[in-house]
């Protein structure tokens, strides 16, 4: 059995007691760590609260090379852990589809996902996002476009867009970081990005959100990852008056 198990949005103590049974009761602990991280808590903290072994796993793991995990969920019970919800990432989705295929029974327990945060720190309404996009950090001789083009579909929908930042190993996009991209991205695109919200440590006890133009996000220190950004589209009064009371726009 392969069971899907998220881990809320920042440390050890989001899991639910249902998701955290089940762990304990499993036979092997895989961690996903390429979407995203838990940045309150360590691998050797979970460890100590499941009582077993945590066996991390990266991209190549998950989506090239799966066969150790969906051998062990064919005959014991695998729970698989990432941050957030298990079924927001389609690479989740298809290794529980490539385990359906091999017989393996699957199940899911759900958590509290970014995806859904932010709406609360920032006021946006859940309605009114359209398509999210990732801003990688640019490679030699690549430097990708098809964010900004999202961010433009959706601006002329007049719908949000939620822009998730890359994590490479220990490398964490900021927000600063996103937002010089996507100026680079819009000038080329001879476009104007006129609002910014940043969101910085999600459920932590100190998370930040501020909203303002890309000079004054620029000015704010964010602090600690993990952080995320929107590009709003025309505020709804109530989406405004959010942003000035808990976002200093």
């Amino acid at each position: 059995m392969l069971t899907f198990i998220g881990l809320g949005l920042y440390d050890r103590n989001d899991v639910s007691e249902k998701g955290l049974t089940c762990i304990r009761n499993a036979d092997h602990v895989f961690l996903e760590i390429y979407t995203s991280r838990l940045m309150g808590t360590s691998y050797e903290e979970l460890e100590k609260q499941y009582g077993k072994p945590v066996h991390l796993l990266g991209r190549n793991d998950v989506e090239q090379h799966p066969d150790d995990l969906l051998s062990k969920a064919e005959r014991s019970h695998v729970v698989f852990l990432c941050a957030g919800d298990p079924m927001v990432s389609t690479t989740h989705a298809d290794l529980r589809m490539r385990a359906a295929a091999r017989g393996i029974t699957t199940a899911i327990i759900h958590a509290a996902s970014i995806s859904s945060a932010v709406c609360g720190l920032s006021g946006l309404q859940n309605y009114r996002f359209g398509k999210s996009c990732s801003v990688p950090f640019p490679q030699k001789n690549w430097f990708p476009t098809t964010p900004i083009e999202v961010i433009s579909q959706n601006l002329s929908l007049r719908l949000h867009t939620l822009v998730y930042l890359d994590i490479q190993d220990e490398r964490y996009m900021t927000i600063h970081e996103a937002i010089d991209l996507l100026e680079q991205m819009a000038a080329e695109k001879k476009m104007h990005i006129p609002l910014y919200v940043g969101i910085a440590r999600a459920g932590s006890d100190d998370p930040l959100v501020r909203a303002g133009s890309a000079d004054t996000l620029q000015s704010v220190d964010f602090g600690l990852p993990l952080q995320i950004l929107i590009v709003p589209a025309e505020l709804h009064d109530m989406e405004r008056s959010y942003l000035e009371m808990f976002a200093g726009l």
